[in-house]
C-alpha cells in the first residue's frame, strides 16, 4: 500500500490532418489521465475518436481540453472573446469530444482550460465564469482540473463543479506560483531527471522551487506533462518510474 496517490495528466490529440505533434499511443502508456484537444486548438474530429478509443482500452480517464478558437496559434494566443460567445464554445467542444468517447464505451471524465485560456483564467474572473458556465451547460457534474488558488478554481466551484488541482512538472514557476510565460526563457523544462525530481517533490512535499530559488506551497490532486515538449514520452516514463520509487500511486481522481 501507498500512502499518497497521485493522478498524471498531458495533453494529447494535438494534431489536425496530416499534422502530428503528440504520440499519444505512447502517452497513454504512461499516464491515468488524457486531456484530449477538441477541436479548437488541435484536435481534427479523426484524431480525438483514436485517442477515445485507445484512452479507453487502457482505462485512462478521457478529459476535455477546452481552447481559444485559435488553430493557427495552438490556442496559445491571447484573444478576447465575449463571455457569453466562450460559454457556448466549451459546451461545443465537450459535447463533440462527448460522443466519441461515449462511442468508446467511456465518457469524458473532466474539463481542463489549454494554452491561452488556462493562463487567462487564472486571474480573469469573468473568463472563468464563462468556463465554468459552458462547463456546467454540458455536464455539471464534470470536474475542472486547474491551478490551486485560481479564478477558475473559485469560478468552478461557485456553479457547484467540483474542482481538481494540479501542478506542472515540465513547467518552471514564478515566486507567486504561477507558471512563467512560454516566452520567457527556461518556462519549460526538458531534462528528464529535473522533472523527476519535481514530480517527486510536488507529491510528496506538496511544494516546487520557483525561478527564484523559493519554496513554494503548492498542493495537487493530478500532475501534468505537455505531450508537445521535446522528448515527452522519455520524460513521462521517466516521471512515473520516479513516482513509483518514491512510493506513490498513480491512479486517476475522476
Amino acid at each position: 500500500m501507498t500512502d499518497i496517490v497521485i493522478d498524471l495528466n498531458a495533453d494529447l490529440a494535438e494534431g489536425y490532418g496530416r499534422w502530428v505533434l503528440t504520440d499519444d499511443e505512447a502517452m497513454l502508456a504512461v499516464v491515468t489521465s488524457a486531456n484530449v484537444a477538441c477541436g479548437f486548438h488541435a484536435g481534427d474530429p479523426s484524431t480525438m475518436r483514436r485517442v477515445c478509443d485507445i484512452a479507453a482500452e487502457r482505462g485512462v480517464r478521457i478529459g476535455a481540453q477546452v481552447s481559444y478558437r485559435d488553430l493557427a496559434g495552438f490556442g496559445r494566443r491571447a484573444m478576447d472573446v465575449p463571455a457569453k460567445e466562450l460559454a457556448d464554445e466549451v459546451t461545443y467542444q465537450i459535447g463533440a469530444l462527448q460522443v466519441f468517447a461515449r462511442a468508446a464505451g467511456a465518457a469524458v471524465a473532466y474539463v481542463k482550460p489549454h494554452g491561452a485560456l488556462y493562463n487567462r483564467v487564472v486571474s480573469d474572473h469573468e473568463q472563468a465564469s464563462a468556463v465554468a458556465a459552458g462547463t456546467a451547460l454540458a455536464d455539471p457534474s464534470l470536474p475542472v482540473l486547474c491551478l490551486p488558488g485560481s479564478a477558475m478554481h473559485a469560478q468552478a466551484g461557485r456553479v457547484g463543479l467540483p474542482v481538481v488541482d494540479e501542478a506542472f512538472v515540465d513547467r518552471a514557476y514564478t515566486p507567486a506560483g504561477t507558471l512563467v510565460p512560454r516566452t520567457s526563457p527556461g518556462a519549460v523544462i526538458t531534462d528528464p531527471e529535473q522533472v523527476a525530481r519535481r514530480a517527486v517533490t510536488l507529491a510528496r512535499e506538496h511544494r516546487v522551487t520557483a525561478t527564484d530559488g523559493a519554496s513554494v506551497p503548492v498542493r495537487a490532486r493530478s500532475l501534468c506533462l505537455h505531450g508537445d515538449t521535446a522528448g515527452a514520452v522519455g520524460l513521462a516514463q521517466r516521471v512515473r518510474a520516479a513516482l513509483e520509487a518514491a512510493g506513490v500511486g498513480l491512479e486517476a481522481f475522476a
